[in-house]
């Protein structure tokens, strides 16, 4: 896969006719909501009278408002019906909708407009769970994440062409409400053409039974989803997201007016600079993430957010708006610049923070439950979202500014992650383990699809520096707990990785019995519970850099527990600043350099009955080869 680009997904039926589909009820919404958005703050006196500084956050409420009420039974529905023509209902349904949307606008009548945003939010509603569990239907585990971030990319370059659609057609004058109507209708018949083209994509549960209660099956839902820890976390990390970026989102056109001093073609460049800093985020996971779900990548997101935010909020101090704007004055401020660059980096951020949390979601969800889970994601978001837009108008109302709202949410978001990290530790010992990897080194895996997607295994390794469980680690799709000697297990810093990641210390006998005696039960305990153990045979890091001659633990946990083995072999560690190379190991200066090559060989699990010491050495070193 990884000499596979994810665009050549676009090319297949399987792929490419949901992607389009998506895209372009995308584009819809945004070029008929952020139409009347614009209308309703530019002109609100003729567009249903609404306070200009809230009307975006109005109409965001509006449109999330189905997402609460109906999406616990659109999830049963993606479960229970055929996709394809699920997909092609709703398509019809949009059509119907930007009818009403049509009337609203010739005929200047807000009030239908206020009913087509409700009516669109069903659409997207309805349209949300079929989408997400379509995708691990159809993909294969290895293209979920970049599935995934063509999808998040194409949403917010449509977004981007919504955006920018809208905003060029209600330029026009008099006659641009019309145009939007028109353009509206012409892009829900396009995206009904791409729907039929979708493929069969059979129910997982035909024979289910719809609860038509949406609070009693909502509740339903997030009791199946809480099973699982991972999936659980994630949906909050992501109605976090959506929380955040909301925030962001309903704000622009007030913060383009009121604080930089913009006209309606200055909050359609923000949102296009917003847009495609998402879009290049999504795209850079399936590089970043090595055609796998990282986790790892959604602290370094978080991190970005909180940032880039503060420093929006920091570059728009002290600005007075004074008369409006055009994109050419906008441009010609280096201040103006700096706002972009914050805005394109806050939401680059955003897509590595985005992606990796849906690719998990949709890799961990039992197949029969997956529509309702992430129909209960939907419904998450939704509650988030309109928490944000009352506690936005609530703090706005209250006489903070847009810039110091910004900052405000930054704080939160800092205070949020350092929360999830706190419950789900595995997030921040993965990133660790990816900056380590790509900080420091550039590593060439080669048969890591040998590891176990599923179930127990002993994974054992020759131990070259102090950070070969941290190598291991970045390049398993799996959690693995490490047998490690408990001097190392101490090693102040990354003791804290070894900790979150449950790893097993040890001792020899001789020096603590006690101690060696419950590494091996917590083995066991591992091992029949169904996961990965790895284990260095060496019992040391080698002072020579040579393969040091492997005991018996292995025998003695295998006795207990035959499980398949592993083998593996590090590569280029030796002489790193991490080995004990010419001395103590981290006392001596950085001296390869960043991002020197090092290399991490898996062979194909040997059977239990077959994995004596000798075997296992023979393997290893066959495995490393001259390549230190």
């Amino acid at each position: 896969m990884a000499a596979h680009s994810q665009f050549d997904l676009l090319r297949e039926r399987r792929f490419g006719p949901l992607f389009w589909t998506q895209f372009l009820g995308a584009a819809n919404d945004n070029l008929f909501k952020f139409g009347f958005t614009l209308l309703a703050t530019f002109h609100a006196a003729e567009w249903g009278g609404i306070p200009p500084a809230t009307a975006g956050f109005l109409i965001g409420a509006i449109f999330i408002a189905p997402f609460v009420l109906f999406s616990a039974t659109s999830g049963q529905l993606s479960d229970r019906l055929e996709k394809g023509k699920l997909i092609r209902f709703v398509k019809d349904f949009e059509i119907v909708v930007m009818l009403v949307a049509g009337a609203g606008f010739i005929w200047q009548v807000a009030t239908l407009l206020y009913v087509a945003v409700f009516l669109m939010g069903l659409h997207s509603t309805l349209f949300g769970p079929v989408k997400y569990a379509y995708l691990p239907q159809h993909l294969r585990d290895e293209e979920l994440t970049g599935g995934n971030g063509l999808v998040e990319m194409g949403t917010f370059v449509a977004i981007l062409g919504g955006t920018i659609a809208a905003g060029l057609l209600i330029k026009t004058g008099s006659q641009g409400p019309t145009y939007v109507a028109i353009g509206c209708l012409v892009v829900a018949i396009a995206g009904r053409v791409t729907a039929h083209f979708v493929p069969l994509s059979p129910a997982p549960d035909p024979e289910l039974k719809i609860n038509w209660n949406p609070f009693t099956e909502t509740w339903a839902n997030l009791r199946i989803a809480a099973k699982d820890r991972t999936v659980f976390n994630s949906l909050l990390g992501i109605s976090w997201l959506w929380f955040y970026g909301s925030i962001f989102l309903t704000s622009f056109t007030p913060f383009a007016r009121d604080v930089i001093g913009g006209d309606e073609n200055v909050v359609t460049l923000l949102l296009a600079v917003f847009s495609v800093g998402i879009g290049i985020g999504a795209l850079l996971c399936e590089r970043l993430s090595g055609h796998k779900v990282e986790i790892g990548l959604v602290p370094f997101g978080s991190i970005g957010m909180t940032v880039f935010a503060v420093d929006l909020w920091w570059a728009t101090t002290g600005l007075v708006p004074g008369d409006l704007k055009t994109i050419g004055v906008f441009m010609q401020s280096p201040h103006h610049w700096r706002i972009m660059v914050d805005l394109f980096l806050l939401a680059m951020f955003g897509g590595f923070y985005s992606v990796p949390l849906y690719a998990q979601i949709q890799a961990h969800a039992a197949p029969a439950h997956r529509a309702r889970i992430i129909a209960a994601n939907n419904i998450m978001n939704a509650l988030f979202m309109i928490v944000a837009a009352l506690m936005a108008m609530m703090l706005l109302r209250q006489g903070l500014s847009i810039p110091e709202l910004f900052l405000v949410t930054a704080v939160m978001n800092a205070a949020v992650a350092a929360y999830i990290y706190f419950l789900v530790p595995e997030f921040l010992m993965r990133f660790l383990c990816w900056v380590l990897i790509h900080s420091f080194y550039r590593l060439r895996k080669k048969g890591e699809h040998n590891i176990p997607e599923t179930g127990a295994a002993l994974i054992i390794c020759n131990h070259v520096s102090f950070v070969d469980p941290l190598v291991i680690l970045a390049a398993s799709p799996r959690p693995i707990r490490f047998v490690m000697d408990h001097r190392i297990f101490k090693t102040p810093i990354i003791s804290f990785i070894f900790k979150t990641g449950k790893a097993i210390p040890i001792a020899p006998a001789k020096e603590d019995a006690a101690m060696l005696e419950r590494a091996y039960d917590r083995v066991a305990e591992e091992l029949a519970a169904g996961h990965l153990v790895a284990i260095f045979p060496e019992g040391r890091i080698t002072n020579t850099g040579e393969l040091q001659s492997f005991r018996g633990g292995t025998v003695k946990i295998l006795e207990r527990t035959p499980v398949p083995v592993v083998p593996m072999a590090l590569q280029g560690l030796w002489g790193s600043f991490f080995s004990r190379k010419d001395g103590p190991a981290m006392t001596k200066p950085v001296r390869r350099g960043f991002f020197s090559k090092i290399g991490l060989n898996v062979a194909p699990a040997i059977p239990a009955a077959q994995a004596t010491p000798d075997v296992l050495e023979a393997k290893v070193l066959e495995l490393r080869g001259d390549w230190k």
